[in-house]
């Protein structure tokens, strides 16, 4: 089978003054399709800076990422945010949720950047926040919500326009050991009833093991042999 997300030789190094810190240090990692990959790390391994290049959001050093057949190196920043509108959705541990909007209006911005009608729009996101278990909240903003509701409404946003690819980013890192429980079994649950594919970043050993496959990042590099 062949990766939907593949990477090679991953360099990643920051200036800071005069010095130049290396983040990432030669990563090689195949993701495939309909796989739920955690890379495992503590905080300051690398993980985070390796999602936000598999993503676009940052660029490589050295080395290249290939997503669906396009190497990322060769997409311009201009043609960047329509090809991450196309097939990756994002869950955050912040949420990331516009606090003037209510849950429904967070959770169907993808599809107003895609131009979709309005009521085909709201009723693609009414369908989906019933689904997450929030159909009684629709009209409700950001700040009457739980961290586990909010969370909710983030998932909601990443799966509305069905990409094939989730990055979630620590997505239970705000919230109590409950509430990580329902939140990770109800974005895996959903993820594999649709086949996506999701690389997971987490420091918790706990929610690693929701992955279908695990990796570790120790200072930059991958390490156990489980990269392919």
């Amino acid at each position: 089978m062949k990766p939907i997300i593949k990477s090679e030789n991953i360099i990643k190094k920051y200036r800071m003054g005069s010095q130049v810190v290396p983040v990432l240090k030669g990563i090689d990692l195949n993701i495939y399709p309909g796989e739920t990959l955690c890379i495992l790390g503590t905080s300051g391994s690398g993980k985070t800076t390796f999602l936000n290049l598999a993503a676009g959001l940052e660029r490589p050093t050295k080395g290249r990422i290939i997503i669906e057949g396009y190497n990322l190196n060769k997409i311009s920043e201009k043609n960047m945010a329509a090809f991450r509108r196309k097939y990756i959705g994002f869950v955050f541990q912040l949420y990331n949720l516009l606090p003037a909007l209510t849950a429904l209006e967070n959770a169907v911005l993808p599809l107003i950047f895609e131009g979709v009608p309005s009521r085909e729009r709201e009723k693609k996101g009414r369908e989906l926040l019933k689904q997450m278990g929030l159909g009684n909240r629709l009209r409700h903003k950001p700040g009457e919500l739980s961290g586990g509701q909010r969370q909710r409404v983030s998932i909601a946003r990443a799966l509305i326009n069905n990409p094939r690819i989730i990055f979630a980013d620590e997505p239970t890192g705000n919230l109590d050991s409950k509430t990580t429980v329902e939140i990770l079994k109800l974005l895996t649950d959903t993820v594999r009833e649709n086949g996506q594919t999701m690389l997971l970043v987490t420091h918790d050993d706990k929610v690693a093991g929701y992955a279908d496959r695990i990796v570790h990042m120790v200072d930059g590099n991958i390490y156990n042999g489980n990269a392919n």
